[in-house]
C-alpha cells in the first residue's frame, strides 16, 4: 500500500509549466495558476512558467529548451491534449520522448473516469522521459490539472512516497546514456 515515509527527506524538484493554447495569455491561465500552486504548496519550485502557441514545432522548440537546461526536473503542461484539429500536445511531446510512461495515461484516466464519467475518453494525457526530464501532458480544463497533480503527481514527486516514486529514480534515468548520462541530475540540482 503506498504512504509516506518520515524517515526519508523530502527532496524538492525544479518544475516547469507550460500551457498550450491559441486562446489564452499567462493573465487568463486558470489552469496553469492553479498547477504552478500546486506544485508550490507540495514543496517544489516552478522553475520557468510560458506559454506556446497549439503548434508542433513551438511545443518541441519550447521543450527542448527545458530539457536541455540541467536545472529542470520536470516539465508539466496543460492544454491541446484533446481531439481537435489544434490540439497537437501528445504529438509534439512524442517527438522528444526517449520513453514513455504508460501508466501514466491509464491512471489519469481512471481517476479522471471518477470526476467527468466517460468524457475522459477525449482526453489524450501522456507522460514521458527524455534527457532526464520528466515530461507530462495535461488536458487545459482546471479540473483535469487537479486529477492529475492530486492524484498522481503529488505523489510521485514527492521522495518519501512509497513504495517508490519518480524523484528517487531521477538520478538513474540516463544510465542507458555513455558515461551514466550527459547531466547527472538529482532532484533540485
Amino acid at each position: 500500500m503506498s504512504r509516506i515515509d518520515g524517515a526519508r527527506a523530502f527532496l524538492p524538484l525544479n518544475i516547469a509549466v507550460l500551457t498550450v493554447s491559441d486562446t489564452r495569455s499567462l493573465a487568463e491561465d486558470k489552469s496553469g495558476d492553479i498547477l504552478a500552486a500546486r506544485i508550490e504548496e507540495a514543496g517544489h519550485k516552478v522553475l520557468d512558467r510560458a506559454l506556446v502557441r497549439d503548434e508542433v514545432p513551438a511545443i518541441v522548440e519550447k521543450l527542448k529548451g527545458w530539457i536541455a537546461d540541467p536545472k529542470v526536473d520536470a516539465v508539466i503542461s496543460t492544454g491541446g491534449t484533446g481531439l481537435t484539429g489544434r490540439d497537437v500536445t501528445p504529438e509534439a511531446f512524442r517527438k522528444v520522448f526517449e520513453k514513455e510512461i504508460d501508466g501514466f495515461a491509464a491512471v489519469f484516466h481512471q481517476i479522471s473516469f471518477g470526476t467527468v464519467g466517460t468524457s475522459t475518453l477525449q482526453s489524450r494525457a501522456c507522460a514521458g522521459v527524455a534527457g532526464g526530464t520528466y515530461l507530462f501532458a495535461l488536458p487545459g480544463s482546471s479540473g483535469a490539472v487537479k486529477d492529475a497533480w492530486d492524484g498522481i503527481l503529488k505523489h510521485q514527486f514527492d521522495s518519501r512516497h512509497m513504495p517508490c516514486n519518480f524523484a528517487e529514480i531521477m538520478p538513474r534515468l540516463q544510465e542507458h546514456m555513455p558515461g551514466g548520462g550527459k547531466r547527472g541530475k538529482t532532484p533540485a540540482a
